[in-house]
């Protein structure tokens, strides 16, 4: 099926715009960029906070979805703290490595920019700030798209903060652009312009996403895609009671975020600790259910359940972590280190944890930089956590002096 040629048309403006710019993105601009946008958020915080409401006024969501669109004073300091983080980080090492060969070539390995990078997301305002900053921090531009509840908030952060921040300092506002349309033909459109847009971040449900990344292979586009979650939770039959509780407790304190805990594996050998899930979850108000390989976070109707299974020992609940979950991220509690080193060596998903929740899975916790997303794909590449130190492609540069032969 071919992409509205209308919207298709408005996207490839904006991208067009943000080609341009990406010549004039420095390093010391971008730094300016994120501090200057910090101090604009905590100006305009009003406008923003309106725009918002007025997304939610009319949201038709589920108490899951709705949660992660809702801002507040405490939420917009949090990504004004964001900001203000990322600008101190140190920009990138651009040179990996140089060598001379032995007929005098200089050779070194270089990062360069990608140029532009697409982003499509959920209905998550916070996200549209996080991947600006992580495109302008490794000098590229950018084309967001999110989902069309947040449209108002994410084009008064993307109009009164990120793009007057960009001008301050000197570069160009185009640099972020943003497709400019609810209808959902803009994913679509974005995913569909390979010279001016070829890497495109995914974030949102499996199918959607999923649909959105064949399209792009199609296009000649490629993809980072954040579509699926959920963190698995293994009690080993060594695990200790408390630890265990903590942990459950720990990992069920947001249900609508995508490392949150979907699976709890209990070992069968210890019934002391079937009956300690049983009493949490039902403390927490989560339902168990025995359906396993969903992503319980992402259906409207599962937010509030954890599939709970008995397995075998190690080998069986790697064999459930890695069948009937994404691959995001397992935990196990156990005070056995032999068992515990057992299973971190056997999990091949994105993080793995032995007594720390899964929630701990994100950017920002664990590098101390905002994410782009968390990709979990079996390919080489950037895996996990995806941040600014990640947005890159590899040249080698090479210097001669004329007299090399081949």
């Amino acid at each position: 099926m071919d992409v509205d040629s209308t919207v298709q048309s408005l996207v490839a403006r904006e991208a067009s715009g943000a080609a341009e710019a990406v010549t004039k993105l420095s390093d010391e601009g971008a730094t300016a960029t994120l501090a200057l946008a910090a101090e604009l958020l905590a100006e305009r915080s009003d406008g923003v906070l309106a725009a918002n409401r007025a997304d939610l006024d009319v949201a038709d969501l589920d108490a899951g979805a709705l949660d992660r669109l809702r801002l507040d004073d405490v939420r917009l300091a949090a990504i004004g703290d964001q900001l203000r983080v990322m600008a101190e980080l140190p920009p990138l090492e651009r040179e990996v490595a140089s060598w001379t060969l032995p007929n005098g070539l200089l050779v070194s390995e270089r990062r360069i920019p990608i140029g532009v990078v697409g982003a499509n997301f959920e209905a998550r305002p916070n996200v549209a700030v996080d991947v600006a900053a992580q495109l302008l921090k490794s000098r590229n531009a950018g084309v967001l798209r999110t989902g069309g509840a947040a449209l108002r908030t994410v084009t008064a952060l993307v109009d009164d903060v990120l793009r007057p921040a960009l001008e301050r300092a000197g570069l160009p506002p185009a640099a972020i652009g943003l497709v400019r349309t609810a209808d959902r033909e803009g994913a679509r459109a974005l995913v569909s312009l390979p010279r001016l847009v070829p890497l495109v971040i995914l974030r949102g449900s499996g199918a959607t996403t999923a649909a959105l990344a064949r399209l792009a292979a199609e296009q000649g586009v490629r993809t980072l895609a954040h579509a699926e979650g959920g963190g698995v939770l293994y009690l080993h039959e060594g695990a200790d009671p408390e630890k265990a509780r903590a942990l459950i407790r720990a990992s069920l304190d947001r249900l609508g975020v995508c490392n949150r805990l979907n699976l709890l594996a209990v070992d069968r050998t210890a019934p002391g600790l079937s009956a300690l899930v049983r009493e949490e979850l039902e403390a927490l108000e989560i339902e168990p259910t025995a359906e396993r390989g969903h992503e319980w976070a992402n259906e409207e109707d599962r937010i509030a359940t954890v599939t709970v299974t008995e397995v075998a020992g190690i080998d069986e609940a790697l064999r459930v972590a890695h069948g009937d979950s994404s691959g995001l991220a397992a935990a196990i509690v156990t005070e056995d280190e032999e068992a515990a080193r057992a299973f971190l060596d056997g999990y091949r998903g994105t993080a793995a944890f032995w007594q720390a929740t899964t929630r701990f899975t994100d950017g920002f916790a664990l590098t101390g930089a905002p994410e782009t997303g968390i990709n979990v794909d079996w390919t080489p590449g950037p895996r996990g956590p995806v941040t600014y130190r990640d947005l890159w492609l590899r040249q080698y540069r090479v210097i001669g002096d004329g007299t090399q032969r081949r």
